[in-house]
C-alpha cells in the first residue's frame, strides 16, 4: 500500500454530529481553500482509509471485550515526551488534580499538538484513547507511524466548519466552488453515520468500565485564540461520563496556537467535575452537567494571555509539523 500523501430515545441513540447547521464564520481566503482541497485529497487517500478502518476494527473489538494492540503507557509516555521537549518548555500547574483513575479528560483546543502534550505530560494510567478528528490524526506520514505504533485513537470522521463555508458559497453564488463543494459530499465522510458512532459510544464504554480513560476536546474544532473557548460545548463529553460513572477532568492548554522552537507551553489542570451516574441521561441533568464544565473553564483560562516577546525560531515548520 501506498505511504504517500501528506428502540431507544433521542438521548440513549449515539449522536452524530450536528452536520445540519449553518457553517460558522469562515473567510473563504485562497489559503482557506487550498486546506479544503488538501482535506479532500486526504480523505480519499487508501492509506489514510486503512488507518481509519483498522482503528474502527480495533474499537469493535474492544466493544466485545477484546483487547487491543498497544505499547505500554509508560512507553508511549516516554516516547510522547521525548517528541515534545525536543521542541518545547512545558509548564504543569495544578498537578494535584491530574486525575489517577478511569475518567474523561477534557481539554481546550488550540493546535493539532495538544494531544501529543496531554499524553506526554499525564499518567500512563488510565491509559487514555484520544478520540479526534480521523483526517488530522492521520494527515501525517509521522503521526501515522506514531498512532499506529501507540494505538489508543478512536477516530471521528466529519466535515469541518471549512467545508461547510464551501458548500454554503458554493449554493449561493460561488460558481467556482461547485465543483469542490461536489467532491466534499460525494468522497468526505459528514459524521452521521448511526453505525460508526455507536460503535465508538461502545467502545468508550467497555474501555471506562475496564479502567481506562476518554480524552476529547468538547469544542469540537480548533479555537481562534489563546484564552477563548467556543460554547456550547458538545454534550457528548457529559454523556459518556454520566453513562459509566466517571469524573470529568478539565485541563486548559496555554500556548500552543501559535508554536516555535523553544516555547514555554502550559498545562493547567482543575478539580473534576462530578456528574450523576445515569444510564439514560435526562435533558436537565445534562444541560447542568455542561454548565459546570463550562464554568470549570472558565475558572482555569488565562484572562490576559499575551504572546512572549523575542525572536520565533522555526515557527512556520512547527506550525505546519503539528498540522
Amino acid at each position: 500500500m501506498s505511504d504517500q500523501i501528506e428502540p431507544t430515545t433521542a438521548l440513549q441513540r449515539p449522536q452524530p454530529l450536528d452536520i445540519a447547521r449553518p457553517p460558522e464564520t469562515v473567510t473563504l481566503t485562497p489559503e482557506t481553500v487550498a486546506r479544503v482541497q488538501e482535506g479532500v485529497a486526504i480523505a480519499q487517500a487508501p492509506v489514510v482509509r486503512h488507518h481509519i478502518d483498522q482503528a474502527l476494527a480495533e474499537l469493535s473489538a474492544i466493544a466485545q471485550g477484546t483487547a487491543d494492540q498497544r505499547v505500554s503507557g509508560w512507553l508511549r509516555r516516554w516516547a510522547m515526551r521525548r517528541l515534545i521537549k525536543s521542541f518545547f518548555r512545558v509548564r504543569i500547574e495544578n498537578p494535584e488534580h491530574i486525575p489517577t483513575g478511569p475518567n474523561v479528560l477534557t481539554a481546550n483546543h488550540l493546535s493539532h499538538l495538544d494531544p501529543f502534550l496531554l499524553l506526554a505530560f499525564c499518567p500512563p494510567h488510565p491509559y487514555y484513547y484520544i478520540l479526534g478528528d480521523a483526517r488530522t490524526l492521520y494527515n501525517k506520514r509521522w503521526k501515522r507511524w506514531l498512532i499506529s505504533w501507540a494505538g489508543g485513537v478512536i477516530p471521528l470522521e466529519r466535515w469541518w466548519k471549512e467545508e461547510l463555508a464551501v458548500m454554503a458559497a458554493a449554493d449561493r453564488d460561488r460558481d467556482d466552488l461547485k465543483p469542490l463543494a461536489t467532491e466534499i459530499r460525494d468522497h468526505v465522510p459528514n459524521g452521521s453515520s448511526i453505525q460508526q458512532m455507536r460503535q465508538i459510544d461502545q467502545a468508550v464504554k467497555a474501555l471506562l468500565a475496564r479502567g481506562d480513560g476518554i480524552m476529547l476536546f468538547p469544542e469540537g474544532r480548533l479555537g481562534d485564540q489563546e484564552g477563548h473557548m467556543h460554547l456550547p460545548l458538545k454534550r457528548g463529553t457529559v454523556l459518556y461520563a454520566m453513562r459509566s460513572g466517571v469524573p470529568i477532568y478539565p485541563v486548559v492548554i496555554v500556548g500552543t496556537k501559535t508554536l516555535y522552537f523553544r516555547k514555554r507551553l502550559t498545562l493547567r489542570f482543575g478539580p473534576p467535575v462530578e456528574v450523576p451516574h445515569q444510564l439514560r441521561p435526562k435533558r436537565a441533568a445534562i444541560d447542568a452537567a455542561l454548565a459546570d464544565l463550562e464554568q470549570a473553564f472558565n475558572d482555569l483560562m488565562p484572562s490576559d494571555y499575551e504572546e512572549p516577546p523575542g525572536p520565533k525560531l522555526f515557527s512556520h515548520w512547527l506550525n505546519h509539523l503539528f498540522w
